[in-house]
C-alpha cells in the first residue's frame, strides 16, 4: 500500500527537488511517502522563496510603471500610492495557492504526506516526529534526501527578521525602510533589494567581488550595473563588510572599499552572501555518508550518496541553488530506482534574475571560452532595434550568443532585457541539441516580438543580423 511503513521511495523533504522527485516516483508506479516538517508543502522556493518574492517584484513593477512609466503611454494617474499590508496579503494568497497545488497533486498521485521531522538512521530507518511528539517509523526500500539550504549568516550580524533580515525577513517586512542595505550583489539581492527601491527605499548594495552577478558575461555585468544605478541603487563593488552591529532601531556596518574603512546606516539589511546544505535530520558523521569541501552531500550522476540506496538531491547536494536543478535531480533520481538509464547533466542549466529588466544566461560566458583558448564568435544585439521593444518602451539591453568559430555550435548565451526569463528557452532547447547560430537564426519567429532579438542575435553571430 502507498501508505505502508515500508514505501518503494521515502523522500525527507517536500520543496522542489523533493515533492516532484515524489510525484514522479508515484507516476512510475513506486509507493512514496515524502516527509515534511513545515506545515505547508513547496519548501523554501514556494513559501519564502521563488514564489513570494516574484509575487512582490511583480506589484512594484505594476506600481512603478503607474508612477513613472504610464504617461509614456497616454495614461494618466492621479494621486498613485500603494498599501503594503494589501500587497503582502496579495504574496501570501500567491503562496497559499500553490502550496495547496502541490497538495493536490499529492492526493492526485497518491503520495503520502508523512508530517514531521524526518531523522535518517543506519540501516536506512527513518523516524518521523510528528508536532504532538509521535514518532513513526518507516523501513523504505530507497530514500531520497531533499533536505535543501539555508541562508548563510555573518558572524557579527545574525538574524533577528527585523532589522537583520534574511530573504524570509525581507519578504515580511511592515513598513518600508528608509534606508535598506544589501550585503551581496546576487540574485536574491538585487531581486529584493529592487522590491524595496520602487517603494521608496533608498537601497546601498554591497558586493565583495569586482562586480554585481559575479559568475555573469562581464557585458551582462555591466549593463545591469549602468541600469540599476540609473534606477536608484547605490552600488559598492570589491567591498568587504568586516564588521556589525544593531543600535536600537539602526544597523551599523563596517566596510572597507578600495582600502578604505566605512561606515554605512541603515533601518535594516538584507544579507545575501549565499546559501549552505541544511542536512535537517541527517548526521553524516554518524551514518558514514559522504560529504563535499562545503558540507554538500556527494553524489553521482545517478544522485547516488555512497549509502546503499540513498539519494540526494537539490540544495543539498550544492552546485547552482536552483529550483529547477532540484526538480531535475529529483526526476533523475526517482527514474534511477525505477530501472531507468538516465543520468543528470548540468551543462544547460539555465540561470534568471528577476531584476527588471531581467537577466537570464545559460552555458559559458565570453571570458570562459576565451580561457579554454576556443576559437569562437560573437553576436549581439540590442533591444531598442527591434519594433517591438520600441512599442512597449522596454528598449534596455541585448541578447549575446558566444559560438563556435569552425562549428557554429552555441556555446553560451547571455541575455538582459524585458521577458528575458522566457526568451532564453528556445537557446536552452537548441544547446541540449547542441545547435547552432545558424539553426535558431535560420528560424522563422514571429513579427513583431521580442524572440526576434535572439534570431538577429544568432544571425549576428554569422555577419549577417538584419535590423542593424
Amino acid at each position: 500500500m502507498n501508505g505502508s511503513l515500508s514505501p518503494d521511495v521515502l523522500v525527507i523533504g517536500g520543496g522542489p527537488g523533493g515533492y516532484v522527485a515524489s510525484i514522479r516516483a508515484a507516476q512510475l508506479g513506486l509507493s512514496t511517502v515524502c516527509v515534511e516538517m513545515d506545515r505547508t508543502l513547496g519548501g523554501t522556493c514556494v513559501n519564502v522563496g521563488c514564489i513570494p518574492s516574484k509575487a512582490l517584484l511583480s506589484s512594484t513593477e505594476h506600481y512603478e510603471f503607474a508612477r513613472l512609466h504610464a504617461a509614456e503611454h497616454g495614461i494618466d494617474y492621479q494621486g498613485v500610492s500603494f498599501d503594503l499590508e494589501r500587497m503582502m496579503k496579495r504574496k501570501d494568497d500567491v503562496v497559499f495557492q500553490n502550496t495547496k497545488g502541490v497538495e493536490f497533486l499529492f492526493k492526485k498521485n497518491k503520495v503520502t504526506w508523512a508530517k514531521g521531522f524526518g531523522t535518517l538512521k543506519a540501516g536506512n530507518v527513518v523516524e518521523v516526529k510528528a508536532e504532538d511528539g509521535t514518532v513513526t517509523t518507516y523501513t523504505p526500500r530507497n530514500i531520497i534526501l531533499a533536505t535543501g539550504s539555508v541562508p548563510v549568516e555573518l558572524p557579527f550580524l545574525t538574524f533577528d527578521e527585523e532589522r537583520i533580515v534574511s530573504n524570509v525577513g525581507a519578504l515580511k517586512l511592515h513598513d518600508v525602510p528608509g534606508q535598506l542595505l544589501v550585503i551581496g550583489g546576487g540574485v536574491i539581492g538585487l531581486e529584493l533589494g529592487s522590491v524595496w527601491r520602487r517603494l521608496g527605499a533608498q537601497v546601498t548594495v554591497i558586493e565583495f567581488m569586482p562586480t554585481i552577478l559575479p559568475g555573469n558575461d562581464e557585458d551582462i555585468t555591466k549593463e545591469a550595473a549602468r541600469i540599476f544605478k540609473k534606477q536608484g541603487m547605490d552600488l559598492h563593488v570589491g567591498t568587504k563588510v568586516t564588521g556589525g552591529r544593531r543600535e536600537g532601531a539602526r544597523v551599523i556596518i563596517e566596510v572597507e572599499e578600495n582600502g578604505t574603512p566605512a561606515t554605512h546606516s541603515a533601518d535594516c539589511v538584507l544579507v545575501s552572501i549565499g546559501r549552505k546544505p541544511a542536512l535537517y535530520g541527517v548526521d553524516a558523521a554518524a551514518l558514514g555518508l559522504t560529504l563535499g569541501a562545503r558540507g554538500e552531500i556527494a553524489v553521482d550522476d545517478h544522485m547516488r550518496t555512497n549509502l546503499p540506496n540513498v539519494y540526494a538531491i537539490g540544495d543539498a547536494v550544492g552546485g547552482k541553488l536552483l529550483a529547477h536543478k532540484a526538480e531535475e535531480e529529483g526526476i533523475i533520481a526517482a527514474e534511477v530506482i525505477a530501472g531507468r538509464t538516465v543520468h543528470m547533466h548540468y551543462h544547460n542549466m539555465p540561470g534568471v534574475v528577476y531584476t527588471w529588466p531581467e537577466v537570464a544566461t545559460c552555458g559559458l560566458t565570453e571570458a570562459e571560452v576565451k580561457a579554454s583558448g576556443r576559437a569562437y564568435r560573437v553576436g549581439k544585439f540590442p533591444f531598442s532595434a527591434n519594433g517591438r521593444a520600441r512599442s512597449m518602451n522596454e528598449t534596455n539591453g541585448f541578447v549575446k550568443f558566444i559560438v563556435d568559430a569552425t562549428t557554429d555550435e552555441i556555446l553560451g548565451c547571455h541575455m538582459i532585457g524585458a521577458n528575458v526569463s522566457d526568451l532564453l528557452a528556445e537557446v536552452v532547447l537548441a544547446m541540449e541539441y547542441r545547435g547552432t547560430a545558424e539553426d535558431v537564426g535560420a528560424t522563422v519567429h514571429s513579427h513583431p516580438t521580442l524572440s526576434e532579438v535572439v534570431k538577429e542575435a544568432a544571425l549576428a553571430a554569422l555577419g549577417r543580423a538584419v535590423h542593424i
